[in-house]
């Protein structure tokens, strides 16, 4: 049987999510594309072969001829829509931020408690991507030793709106550093510093911070959303016996006029492909099969990555470190 997958969200990551489930998923089908602009739905439905189109989230939920959904509509819509999910028992791919209200993420995580089983997958795709695979198998394996340190940056090349604040990169930007970080490491934070340098223009400023974990590591991480030269994103795992490194992603080096060029990629998308259809594949055994993936973000992650935003946004308002404190996790998410 095929599974039906609806994709709630037309934009550029709707679009994306839809060419997967279209040419990237057996097993699966396009079976319809929502969002409140119906023509752009319609477009976006044409190209990759949907079967229909709706304009109304709930409705899409609730439709007979719908076994998942990936939600992929704007920030403050996935935590209502994922509750809606769980109320119709139907698997959810979310995408990123679950909420970017702790409180809200918790109304999720009760309610998927109470149904008595896990329905949301968060899309933190960068459990996917195989830098970062290895990255953590280095660590599981005794090869890097004890770690220590792990450095992280994440630079776009411009901010995506004029009003975008160094408090945005915290909540919009941080959350996937956050989350992979705790993958990565496998422990939880404690505490969060953050500062931003001084621009001679009015852009927005890089924010760095520094967090300390449980283990007793440090962890920096750089959100740059105005580099100007390209998306970049790097890490480094600093263990007590070695050093591991993500390496940018080129194809090609032009050697010309007495010089080497490699080029960057405008966006996210090219860089992290193969980690979203990864992801969503991996959605779709979990709708399949029931068993939540190995590799995915919960419910509980998404709070976890919303702790830490909130207390950085403390930290870079008032300048001091604050205290990442969250409530004792659950045993339905051990």
């Amino acid at each position: 049987m095929t599974v039906r997958i609806a994709v709630i969200g037309a934009g550029l990551m709707g679009a994306d999510h839809a060419k997967i489930v279209a040419e990237e998923m057996q097993g699966a089908t396009l079976q319809l594309v929502c969002d409140m602009d119906e023509a752009r739905a319609r477009d976006v439905a044409n190209l990759y072969g949907a079967v229909d189109v709706v304009s109304d989230p709930q409705a899409a939920i609730n439709r007979d001829d719908v076994d998942a959904v990936i939600v992929a509509s704007p920030d403050f819509t996935h935590a209502p829509l994922s509750l809606a999910c769980i109320a119709a028992r139907k698997k959810i791919l979310c995408e990123k931020p679950l909420s970017q209200s702790s409180d809200e993420c918790l109304k999720v995580i009760k309610a998927e408690m109470a149904a008595g089983a896990k329905f949301v997958q968060i899309g933190f795709m960068r459990r996917y991507d195989q830098s970062y695979v290895e990255m953590q198998r280095a660590l599981k394996s005794g090869a890097t030793g004890r770690a220590l340190m792990m450095h992280n940056f994440h630079r776009n090349v411009e901010t995506p709106a004029s009003d975008f604040t160094g408090a945005m990169a915290i909540t919009n930007s941080a959350p996937h550093e956050f989350d992979v970080v705790r993958h990565v490491l496998g422990t939880e934070f404690v505490s969060i510093s953050a500062f931003q340098p001084r621009r001679s223009d009015a852009l927005v400023a890089p924010v760095v911070m520094v967090l300390e974990t449980a283990d007793g590591q440090l962890v920096n991480i750089e959100i740059n959303n105005n580099a100007a030269y390209g998306y970049d994103v790097r890490a480094e795992l600093v263990g007590e016996k070695a050093a591991i490194s993500m390496n940018q992603v080129a194809f090609t080096r032009l050697d010309q006029a007495l010089g080497q060029h490699t080029g960057y990629d405008a966006d996210w998308r090219g860089r992290y492909f193969d980690a979203y259809r990864r992801q969503n594949r991996a959605f779709l055994r979990f709708v399949e099969s029931g068993n939540f993936p190995e590799l995915a973000s919960s419910c509980w992650d998404g709070y976890c990555a919303a702790i830490a935003a909130e207390a950085g946004v403390k930290a870079l308002i008032t300048g001091r470190k604050v205290a990442v404190e969250m409530i004792n996790k659950p045993e339905f998410y051990a």
